[in-house]
């Protein structure tokens, strides 16, 4: 029997039931997919950044929605935090192998996104 996306095994063999509200999956989905996310994992896929340089690369995400994504993306092990004891501080963030697999199909769909736009005008 072919088992569809909403009843994937996990690791443990333990299913994930992905309509749920109360799936572990759903929350992960719910992160990436949110407003920032995404912008955030393309914005990781080729290079580890350092705050202000991940928040300049994304325009018109605040300083407070910016670590509040981040945050919810370390946790749930898309992307690692190294922080370096210099002062201030010098804090770095990178794609997991997990957040470079969900990321490569999102940098892909942007892809296609904006091959299939007609040409912006130049006025």
């Amino acid at each position: 029997m072919v088992v569809g996306v909403q009843g994937r095994q996990g690791e443990a063999g333990k299913r994930y039931e992905v309509f749920h509200t109360d799936c572990p999956a759903r929350d992960v989905v719910d992160h990436v997919t949110s407003r920032w996310g995404i912008w955030v994992l393309i914005s990781l896929q080729s290079n580890d950044l350092r705050f202000y340089e991940l928040r300049e690369s994304i325009h018109g995400i605040s300083e407070k929605m910016l670590a509040q994504t981040l945050r919810a993306l370390v946790q749930d092990g898309l992307v690692w935090r190294r922080v370096e004891p210099t002062t201030p501080p010098q804090v770095t963030y990178g794609l997991t192998e997990f957040g470079q697999d969900l990321g490569e199909p999102l940098a892909e769909l942007f892809d296609r996104i904006t091959r299939g736009l007609p040409p912006r005008d130049a006025g």
